[in-house]
This record gives C-alpha cells, structure tokens and sequence, in this order.
C-alpha cells in the first residue's frame, strides 16, 4: 500500500474511536434498560441505512457467498452478545470491575490473530500492549470488586470481552471480500434481531419510553454505531484487530472528558495517571507492531 493508503485507516480508527467514545453518556443520560437502547441503536443506524443498499447494493447480496453469509452471521451474534453479557454483568458486579475485564479485549486478541491468522507480534508491541491494558486498569483499580457475589458479574464481562474479540475477528476475515455498507448491514441486522429477541425473552416494552430516550437512541445509532463501529469495520479490510483493540482502550480516556463536560463528573488523579499509561502503551504498541508481509495476504478462513 502507499503511504496514504497506509495513513487513512489509521486516522478513521482515530475518528472513530472518538465517536464510539460519545456511547457511555448517550447510555448513561438515558432510562432505558441497556438491552434497549443497544437495539434500538442498531435497528435505527440499519432503517438510516436501508436507502443507501436499496439503491446502491441490493444486487451486492445476490453475490454474497454462503460463507460469507455464515461469518457475518456470527459476527453479528458476537456482536449482539458482547452487549447483553457485559450490561447484565452489571446487575452482579460493578462498572469498575466490568471495565476491568472488558479491557483485556486486546488480549484476546493477541491470542486470536495468532490462533486464525499466524500474526506475530515482537516484544516491544507486546510490552506496549500490556502497558496499556495496566492503564485502562488503573483508571478503575480504585473501585474494583472481587467477591463470591460478583464473580458471575466478572465471569459475564470477561465473556463479553471475548465475544467483541470473536465480532471484530469474523469481520477481518469477510471485510476482504464485502463491501463495508452490505457487510454492516448484515451485522448490524443479525446483532439487533439477536437483541430483539433477548428483549423479548425478557418482556421489555419496545415503544413506551420517553422522548428525551429516543433523542438518545438516534444519537447512539449516528454517532457510536454508523460513524464509530462502522469505520472500525472500514479499517479492519486493511489492519489488524490487534490494532483495532488496542486503540479501542483510547475509549475510557474520551468517554471520561465527555463525561467531565456534558455529565459534570469529576477526572480523578487515578484516571489522569491511567489515560497516560495507556496513551504511553497505544505509542509504543503502535510503533513497534509489525506485521510480516505474507500474514497481509493471508486466505485462512477463521
């Protein structure tokens, strides 16, 4: 690739995490049970995009190999049960002790890119990596919880970490062969009707929740979902999950300021020390990480 191709996933995994940091507070301003508000963000980011794959990609679909269907499939799933398992962690455990867990995302990835795709990694990336897992750590350390009734809460995050691992690697496989829009399309959809059905498991009411809620579910679906997920699932044709997920612990750190502005929550030393150990591990991780030519054109299907 040439020196723009290189730079331009970078800069939209950049743009993008800022968005998908904006997901906290839209969350957090509403009343809505999170399993709602997940769906609805996804059933309405898919209606503002049915126009554009009516008119554009409805034939693209027709293409679309079985395989590809079934990895989106999943994808979406993966999705959806990132979702519910890490919001029903938080019935049993706390936001810190979830937050913890779930930022060992990259990880879980490390492991994953090796197992499907033969990514190696050298020690300095791995050295960043790690750092900026402690970082993310250290922001919530101060609130973390370990206890016989909170361990279920700590199970279900770690296994929602693990399926937001599992959701980004099903779309480095298929982003190579798919259109962004028919591939969003399909996880998304699969993800929201995965959600639906939870929902109705649990015999949430679908419509009867204030205005201000549905302000928040559009604003969700726009900024989050169709500028934030969707340039993640843009960048992924072209850099490693390992990427993706080390950049995604940027999130905590945007989430915090938008917090400290638009909620009046207050920055804590531990926060700012955290926010510097990760953006230390994020520069080192991503100066030092290589990957080796033949693992770019790589054909192994996960």
């Amino acid at each position: 690739m040439s020196t723009e191709q290189n730079t331009k996933p970078y800069v939209a995994i950049i743009i993008a995490v800022l968005f998908v940091s904006t997901s906290a507070v839209f969350v957090k301003l509403s009343s809505a049970p999170a399993s709602i508000i997940a769906m609805h963000r996804l059933l309405i980011a898919i209606i503002i995009m049915l126009p554009i794959v009516f008119v554009k990609y409805r034939k693209s679909f027709k293409a679309i190999k079985g395989k590809d269907w079934g990895y989106g499939s999943l994808a979406g799933v993966s999705l959806a049960f990132h979702f519910i398992l890490w919001f029903e962690s938080l019935n049993y455990t706390s936001v810190a002790s979830s937050v913890v867990l779930v930022t060992l995302q990259p990880l879980f990835a490390f492991v994953g890119t090796y197992l499907f795709f033969k990514e190696k990694l050298t020690l300095p990336a791995i050295a960043g990596g790690v750092t900026a897992v402690a970082g993310a750590i250290v922001i919530s350390w101060g609130d973390f919880q370990l206890n016989g009734i909170a361990l279920l809460g700590d199970l279900l995050a770690l296994t929602a970490c693990a399926m937001v691992t599992g959701y980004l690697l099903f779309g480095q496989n298929i982003r190579k062969r798919l259109d962004l829009i028919p591939y969003t399309f399909i996880v998304y959809g699969i993800a929201a009707v995965t959600l639906v059905l939870y929902n109705l498991i649990l015999r949430y009411p679908f419509v009867s929740y204030p205005a201000s809620d549905w302000v928040y579910f559009i604003l969700l679906a726009l900024f989050p979902t169709l500028l934030g997920h969707s340039l993640l699932n843009w960048a992924v044709k072209w850099v490693s999950v390992n990427v993706i997920s080390m950049s995604i612990l940027f999130e905590p750190i945007g989430a915090s300021v938008l917090a400290y502005f638009i909620l009046g929550e207050t920055l804590h030393t531990m926060q700012w020390i955290g926010g510097g150990i990760i953006l230390a591990g994020l520069y080192l991780f991503i100066r030092s990480y290589k990957r080796k030519p033949a693992t770019i054109n790589k054909k192994r299907a996960l």
